[in-house]
């Protein structure tokens, strides 16, 4: 059977099981969308490209299955390097398709080239420049295979004009064979024998779990080994939901705006258990400061993260749920031998430090509405399954802070690289995967004004994604820096709360929207918006501009050096 390039293209996504891909044709991607129309494949048309990068990593998030974007070249190209890096550093399963000029003209400075291979070769697992049609069904499948296996992250595929023209033999390759890309996924027996030894010896241990739990879908294995060893967890940024927030063991997130229980915890264990975690800067602040008196066991399926930050003292290279499988039965045989561990005395100083320091804030009655107010109650009344997104800022730190998170896989943000802008997308695509869930999106008003354009995207595509923008009217985590650390000299991040209206800009992308004043009206207005299912709903709600993101570690300060909330000595807090 004689296909074209393009035609094998989507054919080869076909039988890779993709149900819907994100993005935006243009010149050089042309030939390719021709055969999209005859395809069982949904497109979603975005507004703009880094639009269908952070769709495509929503939903990969909510998901577990890689998020699929396509664009043309040049500037379409360059528009998803962000959403590339940004699932790069997240370790997010994603296949992008790029187009680009004729492969005979590559190197002329073409209308609408680029590099597009050097420009995402350093924030891709791997890219692919496909120079001749007859590679496109095994270079699909490699591409899959990579993007998915080990530890996952995004992939590139670019082809030019002229091979999505040129014909080929159709076939389907029977699998993919890549010398020097054989991910390790089960741990070293002896390393996992050692690791429960210490595991049974420790009276402080603290398992600190990251998003390499969620990506090794170990979720259930964690809670297994939780219960068998009686250690307590913290989930980073990255974790959310890993673990259950209800769990008695649950400590919540560590780090630089962790709550202080999680941060101490981990500075006065004598043994971190690393499950899926890298060591973050965020997490382990001034790193010769960090968990001073700790053993670490590290687990982690890329061997790049053993030492890199943190020298451990048993590595165990494999994938998390296998290792955790493999931990339960080797610390079985242990407590048989040894007996079960007494934890209650370092038990017994949590719950203290968990009664000494709780997250805190004042809500006054008719006072100015705090963000955190919104966060719980915007928890209280949805589902317990919701999803919730988040862009990057202070409302990211509170939505983790202040959301209860009960499931895995309902929590989703840009931990690593950052992104502002990230939340409205991200849910789009998480609310396209999951659309039997209710999707929440927490922005706040700098982030949503940088894509909230898809949200034309959702009403043209009935995704009925509900946004809640905490608008405090600033850039707010850099104007709480300068603040504390810039004699309050505030340069530059005033946005002003009425520049745009955001009830008629929601109103002019086809949106319902809403605007909140007053913590009275905080709960009748989020039940108004769960009630509408037909089309997206945005709520300006009108926080409190004073309002700063405690604790707080100033980078590159220890984690003993946390900094508490300055009015927790007022009565009346909560």
């Amino acid at each position: 059977m004689k296909l074209t390039g393009a035609q094998a293209l989507i054919k080869s996504l076909e039988l890779e099981g993709v149900e819907v891909m994100f993005g935006l044709p243009g010149g050089a991607i042309l030939p390719v969308y021709d055969p999209l129309i005859d395809s069982s494949i949904r497109h979603i048309l975005v507004r703009h490209e880094q639009g269908a990068g952070h769709m495509a990593s929503g939903y990969a998030h909510a998901t577990g299955r890689p998020g699929v974007a396509m664009v043309t070249s040049g500037p379409a190209a360059t528009n998803i390097v962000t959403p590339l890096a940004d699932a790069y550093m997240d370790s997010v399963p994603m296949v992008v398709v790029t187009g680009q000029v004729p492969y005979s003209v590559i190197g002329t400075d073409a209308f609408q080239e680029c590099d597009t291979v050097g420009i995402t070769m350093p924030v891709t697992k791997h890219n692919w420049l496909i120079t001749d049609a007859r590679d496109i069904p095994q270079i699909v499948r490699e591409a899959f295979h990579v993007a998915t296996t080990g530890r996952p992250g995004p992939v590139l595929v670019d082809i030019p004009k002229d091979i999505a023209n040129q014909t080929m033999e159709w076939y389907w390759p029977d699998g993919v064979d890549l010398p020097g890309y054989k991910p390790t996924v089960k741990g070293h027996p002896k390393q996992i024998k050692d690791a429960a030894r210490l595991i049974n010896e420790a009276r402080r241990p603290v398992i600190y779990a990251g998003g390499g739990i969620l990506k090794a879908r170990a979720a259930e294995a964690l809670r297994a080994f939780v219960e068998l060893t009686g250690i307590p967890v913290v989930t980073t940024l990255m974790a959310r939901g890993a673990f259950p927030d209800e769990h008695e063991l649950c400590l919540g997130m560590p780090g630089m705006h962790g709550n202080y229980t999680a941060i101490t915890s981990m500075q006065k264990t004598d043994l971190l258990i690393a499950l899926g975690s890298r060591f973050d800067d965020r997490v382990t602040g001034k790193v010769g400061a960090f968990a001073p008196d700790a053993k670490v066991i590290h687990v982690d399926i890329d061997p790049a993260e053993q030492g890199k930050v943190r020298r451990p003292d048993v590595p165990i290279v494999g994938d998390c749920r296998n290792v955790i499988e493999e931990l339960v039965k080797a610390v079985r045989a242990e407590q048989s031998k040894h007996g079960k561990p007494e934890l209650g005395e370092w038990i017994g100083q949590i719950r203290q430090w968990q009664v000494d320091f709780p997250l805190h804030y004042d809500q006054e009655e008719g006072g100015a509405l705090k963000p955190q107010f919104v966060i719980e109650k915007l928890r209280e009344l949805t589902p317990d399954d919701t999803i919730l997104a988040s862009g990057v800022g202070q409302h990211q730190m509170w939505a983790s802070q202040y959301w209860k998170f009960h499931h895995p896989y309902t929590w989703i943000n840009s931990g690593g690289l950052g992104t502002m802008g990230y939340a409205v997308p991200a849910a789009i695509g998480a609310k396209v995967g999951r659309p039997d869930r209710m999707v929440w999106a927490v922005d706040g008003d700098g982030c949503f004004q940088m894509t909230a354009q898809e949200l034309v995207t959702a009403t043209a595509e009935r995704i009925p994604v509900k946004i809640a923008i905490l608008n405090n009217a600033y850039l707010g985590m850099v104007r709480q820096w300068q603040e504390l650390f810039y004699e309050e000299r505030y340069s530059e991040v005033y946005l002003s709360p009425d520049l745009p209206d955001y009830v008629k800009w929601a109103e002019a992308m086809g949106c319902v929207g809403m605007r909140v004043d007053s913590p009275d009206d905080v709960g009748p207005t989020i039940e108004k918006a769960n009630e509408i299912n037909d089309r997206p709903v945005v709520i300006d709600f009108r926080t409190d501009y004073r309002e700063k993101v405690y604790p707080m570690v100033a980078a590159g300060s220890s984690n003993d050096d946390v900094i508490l909330d300055p009015s927790m000595d007022r009565p009346g807090g909560r």
